[in-house]
């Protein structure tokens, strides 16, 4: 098992942390330790990291109410090791169980997952697998995968996929690959299925911004009708990252990880 170790520049609570998937990949991570056994996962989305501004936002938040949190990068994205792929869904929930058994492993009460994004989309499915952390916290994740293909691959991907076997995507942090493979794992999942598996006993937040332009707010609905223990929060005005909502975003997680009916509930 890693053994946490404080890197420099970090404040004296905080380590640099790394965590073996099961395929032995580093997962690179970074705890803020604040002295509390229970311990909050935090995960990124889409072609993103540990230190997306809204992760640093809610980790911050959460460890100025006395709550430890780890933020991790998923394989192949920001320090970790390992091959990112557009279509990893599964991958990165197998990640956030390698997150999760290790940090029990080393006698921390794993209360709550919170993923923003794709990251929201990985906290549902292990909730719909595992069903064994008691909180779960889905900020804007998206319902339907079919949608947001064309303004992230282009107009005529299929044709291009099946020309070239793949397509060629650049975005701010670099070129990367998408392979029709990659695209049906994507399209195999259904998000409001899988919800459905979620046990009742598993309390889950939805929270969406009413002007989301990336993923529709019309998905966040849609998941208050699937889960079975559902918390629906829309923050009017608000984009797909919070950019000037962020004392809204923190306030509506904060209340729904502190409230009264979630304290001293664990799940194994």
């Amino acid at each position: 098992m890693a053994t946490p170790a404080v890197e420099s520049g970090l404040s004296s609570r905080k380590s640099r942390v790394v965590v073996p998937n099961f395929q032995g990949k580093k997962l690179v991570g970074i705890l803020d330790d604040t002295g509390s056994p229970d311990l909050c996962i935090l995960c990124h989305g889409l072609r993103s990291s540990k230190e997306s501004t809204g992760l640093v936002v809610l980790a911050n938040a959460l460890a100025e109410a006395g709550l430890s949190t780890y933020r991790f990068d998923f394989s192949g994205n920001g320090e970790s090791e390992g091959e990112f792929s557009y279509g990893g869904y599964w991958q990165e929930v197998e990640d956030l169980r390698a997150v999760v058994l290790h940090w029990r492993a080393h006698t921390r009460l794993v209360n709550c997952i919170i993923g923003h994004s794709k990251g929201g989309n990985a906290v549902l499915l292990y909730s719909s697998k595992y069903g064994d952390v008691p909180l779960v916290v889905n900020c804007s994740g998206r319902g339907l995968l079919k949608r947001g293909l064309k303004s992230r691959l282009g107009s005529d991907f299929m044709g291009r996929l099946d020309r070239e076997g793949f397509v060629t995507v650049r975005d701010k942090q670099g070129d990367f690959n998408v392979t029709k493979e990659n695209l049906m794992q994507r399209l195999s999942i259904d998000m409001f299925g899988e919800v459905g598996k979620i046990p009742s006993n598993c309390r889950v937040l939805t929270i969406h911004g009413s002007e989301d332009e990336v993923v529709t707010v019309e998905d966040a609905y849609e998941f208050d009708k699937h889960v079975p223990n559902h918390t629906l929060r829309i923050v009017e005005g608000a984009d797909h990252g919070y950019s000037s909502h962020h004392s809204e975003l923190k306030q509506t997680v904060l209340e729904f990880v502190q409230g009264e009916s979630c304290q001293g509930r664990a799940l194994m």
